[in-house]
C-alpha cells in the first residue's frame, strides 16, 4: 500500500521532484565539485613547476662534458646526426649537427650562477661566421644570458637557448618519444645500457661513444 502510495506521488510530481534534486545539486554538490577540480589543476601545476626546477638542477649539476653528451642526445632525438667537438682547441663549438644536408653549430655553457656574456656569445659567432651557410647556430646554457648578449643576436643566426629555453626542448623530445617518433637517422644503440651512440673526436680519430658517459664507457671504432 505504501509503495503504490509512493509511486503515485512519484509519477504526479516528478518534475517538481526533478527540480528540487536539480537545486541541491546546483547549491551543495556543484560547489564542492568545482573546488575539487581547482585544488587538482593547481596541484597539477605545482607537480610541473616541481618537477621542471628539479630537472634543471639536475641538469646543473653534471660535469660540462656530461653536459654536452645531455644536449647532443636531445638533438639526435629531434632527428638530427650529431658529432661531438668539444675540447681544449674546439673554438667554442662543442656539438656539430646536421639535418637534410645542413649543419648547424652549438656551444654548451653549464653555468649555475653565472650568466652568458655579450663578449661569450661574440666570440662564438666569430668561431662559427665562416662556416654558417643555410643553417644557424645554438648557444645552450642552464642558466641566462645578458641583455646585451640577447641585443648582440637580435640580427643574427644564433638562437640561445637558456634554462627555461633548454626545459621546452626536453618536453618536446619527450612528447615526439611518446607520440612515437624516432630518435634519429641512425638509431644505433649502445649494446651495454641502451644509449645512444654519439660520434665523437679522439686523440686518435674519430669513433663513437655512449651518450650515458662516464656512467658508460662503452667505444665502437667508427
Amino acid at each position: 500500500m505504501l509503495n503504490s502510495i509512493i509511486l503515485t506521488i512519484l509519477k504526479q510530481h516528478w518534475y517538481v521532484i526533478l527540480i528540487i534534486l536539480i537545486v541541491l545539486f546546483v547549491k551543495y554538490i556543484l560547489p564542492e565539485l568545482a573546488d575539487f577540480i581547482k585544488r587538482r589543476m593547481r596541484f597539477s601545476a605545482g607537480q610541473q613547476w616541481r618537477s621542471d626546477r628539479d630537472k634543471l638542477r639536475w641538469i646543473r649539476g653534471m660535469k660540462p662534458n656530461e653536459f654536452e653528451d645531455y644536449v647532443a642526445t636531445l638533438f639526435q632525438k629531434l632527428g638530427y646526426t650529431i658529432e661531438i667537438t668539444g675540447g681544449p682547441h674546439d673554438r667554442g663549438i662543442d656539438i656539430v649537427v646536421e639535418k637534410n644536408g645542413i649543419k648547424h653549430y652549438i656551444q654548451c655553457k653549464k653555468f649555475i650562477t653565472s650568466v652568458v656574456s655579450a663578449s661569450e656569445v661574440r666570440d662564438f659567432y666569430g668561431a662559427i661566421v665562416d662556416h654558417l651557410a643555410h643553417g644557424k647556430a645554438y648557444f645552450i646554457t642552464t642558466n641566462k644570458f645578458t641583455l646585451d648578449a640577447e641585443k648582440f643576436c637580435e640580427d643574427k643566426p644564433i638562437e640561445l637557448i637558456d634554462g627555461l629555453k633548454l626545459l621546452k626542448y626536453i618536453h618536446l623530445v619527450d612528447k615526439r618519444l611518446e607520440d612515437g617518433s624516432t630518435i634519429g637517422p641512425t638509431q644505433e644503440r649502445c649494446p651495454e645500457c641502451n644509449g645512444l651512440l654519439i660520434k665523437r673526436n679522439g686523440k686518435y680519430g674519430d669513433f663513437y661513444g655512449c651518450s650515458n658517459y662516464p656512467k658508460c664507457k662503452f667505444t665502437k671504432n667508427f
